[in-house]
């Protein structure tokens, strides 16, 4: 950790000296531990340290950006005049306006010291003992186990100055015996509130009813779906539905649809970096505070996120989702939730007669027909049939090809409780899902496991 004060310092000295009528610096440091294991043996354990530092400068409506990794003067002054020299030689920005002015943040707790000196020794103790519960049952575990440490700070020639310190931990697990598979996760700021034990006995116990599955016929199937198998529907929906790029050249299943109900009354879906439910983080890749946004209110079609440039574009005000500056052409949600209902599992698998229960999906494409959200996937680790309200037998996997607009105008039960699933810029946000039961879920296809 550099530290904010340091941070200011360094990058406040840079900017009084550029040449340009405006210039915005980010800096993203992340100190990253990581161990993969396999077999019950880890395989794999690394760690690695980085800073990135970008350059954005405005010359009337011409933009340049710049990175580099070196925090040295002399290399900060030479980027920083890179990007003004890149500045000169573009073209217009019609969208740009000026960078974003001083702002207020929300104090929010997203620094935990007990993860950021978590040790290679002390993962290796946890994933030890997940080892142990595995192999009680002569099962093996494989997943990953990573602690991250970061500080992310925004300056601007308008005033802004933005610094929050930031922690995570992440398990992924999955226990495997000769023809069964069980997966479970966690995440959280604070390494101390993974509850292991709990985790590993999830994936145990699921192996184990997973033994020797039966093959069922593809067709329609009312559908448990777990929050990891949820998440990665978000994930898409997210990718190819809620930014203003999509939104605006057509490609999203909300365009055309703003104000129109495009799925069930009990669905909500929206963005919210402040929600302690998730993964907090309070302001954008441009220093602006962010604001809960949704997508999918109780089935109406709402809106998207928007950065600075996006949203001048669409008459309307930055939500605070800027990416990094190499990507501000368009806006992304970092904290990604589906509202929550009323329901159980339990409940809802004693109100299903005859479904199947998913606990995830992998190697989802989303990109079949984006307007209608249609995906295709196959399930994994944990599928079973239900009849007559009870949990019957493990079933082989299955490929299903959907609308998600579609299966989530037939959402019939939610679940009060809700899980942070891990993702990729986990340092910032996750998504936040339920359980649903959904009827008539299209499975399209048969896998050979």
């Amino acid at each position: 950790m550099i530290g904010k004060d340091k941070i200011f310092s360094t990058l406040n000295k840079v900017i009084k000296k550029s040449p340009a009528e405006q210039t915005e610096a980010v800096f993203i440091g992340n100190s990253f531990g990581l161990s993969r294991f396999t077999n019950s043996h880890i395989h794999q354990n690394v760690f690695e340290s980085t800073n990135k530092l970008y350059f954005r400068v405005a010359v009337g409506k011409r933009i340049g950006v710049v990175s580099t990794t070196s925090m040295e003067k002399e290399d900060l002054n030479r980027a920083l005049l890179n990007a003004y020299n890149i500045a000169l030689n573009q073209r217009d920005n019609p969208d740009f306006t000026e960078l974003p002015g001083k702002a207020e943040y929300r104090k929010i707790k997203t620094y935990y010291p007990s993860t950021a000196a978590y040790t290679p020794m002390e993962r290796a103790k946890k994933i030890k003992a997940i080892f142990r519960i595995a192999g009680k049952h002569n099962l093996n575990a494989a997943g990953s186990f990573s602690t991250s440490e970061t500080e992310v700070a925004v300056v601007n020639s308008n005033g802004v100055k933005a610094y929050q310190p930031l922690t995570s931990a992440a398990i992924n697990l999955i226990v495997l015996g000769d023809n069964s598979s069980g997966y479970a996760e966690g995440l959280s700021r604070d390494v101390r509130k993974l509850n292991f034990k709990e985790i590993t006995e999830r994936a145990t116990q699921k192996c184990l009813d997973s033994v020797n599955p039966m093959e069922i016929p593809p067709g329609k199937y009312d559908v448990i779906l777990e929050p990891k198998a949820v998440a990665e529907i978000i994930e898409w929906l997210n990718y190819t539905g809620f930014n203003p790029k999509s939104l605006d050249d057509g490609s999203s299943f909300l365009a055309g649809h703003l104000g129109k109900k495009i799925m069930g009354e009990n669905v909500s879906l929206y963005d919210d970096a402040i929600d302690d439910n998730g993964i907090p983080f309070p302001f954008d890749f441009e220093g602006v505070p962010k604001r809960k946004v949704y997508f999918v209110k109780k089935g109406i079609g709402v809106g998207v996120v928007h950065n600075s440039l996006t949203a001048h574009h669409a008459g309307t005000k930055s939500t605070g989702h800027s990416l990094t500056p190499d990507a501000s052409d368009n806006a992304y949600s970092f904290n990604t939730f589906m509202a929550a209902g009323r329901n159980s599992l339990n409940s809802m698998i004693s109100k299903t007669e005859k479904g199947i229960l998913v606990t995830r999906f992998h190697y989802i494409n989303g990109f079949i027909d984006t307007n209608k959200a249609v995906m295709t996937g196959m399930t994994k680790d944990g599928t079973f049939l239900i009849k007559n309200g009870k949990i019957n037998q493990s079933i082989k996997n299955l490929r299903f090809t959907e609308s998600m607009v579609k299966a989530f105008s037939r959402v019939k039960m939610i679940s009060r409780e809700r899980q942070a699933i891990d993702a990729w810029w986990s340092d910032i946000g996750c998504i936040v899902a339920p359980t649903l039961l959904i009827s008539n879920f299209n499975f399209s296809g048969k896998t050979q496991f």
